[in-house]
């Protein structure tokens, strides 16, 4: 009786820690973090969610802009290096 027990309980404790196995890998992680980041998504704390804080709110505007004009300048750089020279 005590070893069905037993071997009911080690397989009970095996599910159990199967189930909490995530599939992501730290790099995946750092990914998604580094994505929320640049979303504006760390500008989030618990008494604003889903919206961003109002005390970030300038931040992230700040934030925003200046990848605007990052991704203007690299795609701007792009099509003069990919304009024919005469």
């Amino acid at each position: 009786m005590k070893t069905t027990v037993a071997i009911l309980l080690s397989l009970a404790t095996l599910a159990s820690s199967s189930a909490f196995a995530q599939s992501k890998t730290r790099a995946e992680v750092y990914q998604e973090l580094i994505q929320a980041q640049q979303d504006g998504r760390d500008f989030v704390t618990d008494t604003s969610y889903p919206d961003v804080n109002p005390i970030f709110a300038h931040q992230l505007a700040q934030r925003q802009q200046a990848q605007l004009a990052q991704r203007q300048a690299g795609s701007q750089q792009a099509g003069v290096a990919a304009s024919p020279a005469n």
